[in-house]
C-alpha cells in the first residue's frame, strides 16, 4: 500500500493495510490496486481521511486519538443518521461502513462518499472569482441549503427516534453551560450575566425539524464552477432534530464581520461581497417564512455554544492533555465570543 505521506506522529498509528483488509472485505468489487491514503486539513475534533482505490473514493472519519470523553465523537451515532438523511437529503454523503472492530483500528470509524467540490474556509479559491463576485452567491446558497435541509420531513425519514423535540433549546442550553463549567479555566467578565440571561429567556418553538447542530460554511461542499451550487454537507455527528432557529443561531456566530472581536481565525464571510448577518437573516426569513423575531437569543447562544467549544479545547491544551500550539491563545478567542453573546443579546450584533 502506497500512503500519499500520511502525516508524521499520530497520524501514522494507522495500520492502514488492516483497514484496506477491512474495506476489501466490507464493500465487494472494489478495484485491484493500491490504497493510497490522505489527511485532510486538521480541525479540531475527529480527524478525516480520503482513501482511494484506482477510480474509487471514500472518507474515512474517526476520533481523535488520545483519550475521549464519554458520548463524545459517536462514529455510530453519525454513520446512523447519514443512513436516515442522505436517502432524504442527498447532500449529506452516502454512508458505506461501519466499523467497531479494535483489530482494524484503536478506535470506531465509518466510511462514506467524497462529495466532489470545493470546501471554502479561511480563503476564496481563485476559481470561485472574487469575494464580490461570489460572495452574495456563496451567501446565498448557504442559506438556501439551511432551508431546503429544514424543510424535510423528520418523519417520514425515520428520524423521530434521533433526537427529543420538548425541551430541546433548555437541554442545549443548560447542557451547554455545564460543559463550560467542567473545563473553565479563567473567570471572563460577563459570563455570569450572560449565562443567567440566557436560561431566563430559553424560547420555546413548537417546530421541529432536523438540526445539523453544525451548520457553517466550512462543512458544506461547494461546486468548483458554480459557488451558487452546494454538492454536499459535511459533519453530521452532532446532528439531532428540534429547534430549526437553533441552527441559524449557530451559523451566525461562524458567519463573520469585519467588526468582530477576533477569535483568531481569518472568516471568509468577514470580506466585502459575502452578506451580513443582517442580510443573512433577512434573506433566511424570506426563504424560510419563519418568524425570526427572536433571532439574536439563538445568535447570542451560538457564541456562547462557539465560546464552550473552543473552551473544552483549550482546557484540554491547559492541562498538558493535547499538545497543538495552535490552541495557546483560544483563552483569548474565548473571551472575546463572550464579549460577542453579550452584544447580540442587546441587539447590538444584528
Amino acid at each position: 500500500m502506497n500512503g500519499a505521506k500520511p502525516k508524521k506522529g499520530k497520524a501514522q498509528e494507522v495500520d492502514w493495510n488492516k483497514v484496506e483488509n477491512f474495506l476489501r472485505k466490507a464493500i465487494p468489487g472494489l478495484p485491484e490496486g493500491e490504497m493510497k491514503v490522505s489527511q485532510f486539513s486538521e480541525g479540531y475534533s475527529n480527524l478525516t481521511y480520503l482513501l482511494q482505490i484506482g477510480a474509487w473514493e471514500g472518507v474515512l472519519r474517526r476520533p481523535p486519538f488520545g483519550e475521549i470523553p464519554p458520548k463524545a465523537h459517536d462514529m455510530e451515532r453519525e454513520f446512523k443518521m447519514l443512513e436516515k438523511v442522505h436517502p432524504v437529503f442527498p447532500l449529506a454523503p452516502e454512508p458505506f461502513v461501519y466499523c467497531e472492530d479494535p483489530e482494524v483500528m484503536d478506535k470506531h470509524f465509518f466510511i462514506m462518499e467524497r462529495k466532489a467540490g470545493i470546501v471554502v474556509d479561511e480563503d476564496l479559491p481563485e476559481k470561485l472569482g472574487s469575494p464580490e463576485q461570489a460572495g452574495p452567491l456563496i451567501s446565498k446558497n448557504v442559506v438556501s441549503t439551511l432551508v431546503q435541509l429544514q424543510s424535510i420531513d423528520y418523519k417520514e425519514a425515520g428520524l423521530a427516534e434521533m433526537g427529543k423535540p420538548e425541551g430541546f433549546m433548555e437541554r442545549q442550553v443548560k447542557g451547554w453551560i455545564k460543559r463550560y463549567h467542567h473545563s473553565k479555566t479563567d473567570e471572563i467578565e460577563g459570563l455570569e450575566e450572560l449565562e443567567q440571561w440566557l436560561i431566563e429567556n430559553i424560547p420555546v418553538n413548537e417546530e421541529t425539524t432536523i438540526v445539523h447542530n453544525d451548520f457553517k460554511l466550512n462543512n458544506m461542499v461547494i461546486d468548483e464552477e458554480s459557488p451558487g451550487l452546494a454538492t454536499g454537507v459535511l459533519d453530521w455527528e452532532l446532528s439531532t432534530i428540534g429547534d430549526p432557529l437553533s441552527d441559524v443561531g449557530s451559523t451566525l456566530a461562524y458567519w463573520g464581520q469585519a467588526e468582530d472581536e477576533d477569535i483568531g481565525i481569518n472568516i471568509i464571510s468577514s470580506h466585502s461581497g459575502f452578506y451580513s448577518r443582517k442580510e443573512f437573516v433577512e434573506e433566511y426569513a424570506k426563504q424560510s417564512g419563519r418568524d425570526v423575531s427572536n433571532i439574536n437569543y439563538y445568535l447570542a447562544f451560538g457564541f456562547y455554544k462557539l465560546a464552550g467549544i473552543l473552551q473544552q479545547i483549550y482546557y484540554r491544551w491547559d492541562t498538558g492533555e493535547i499538545e497543538d500550539e495552535r490552541f495557546h491563545q483560544l483563552d483569548k478567542a474565548v473571551a472575546n465570543l463572550i464579549v460577542m453573546a453579550n452584544r447580540a443579546r442587546k441587539g447590538e450584533v444584528l
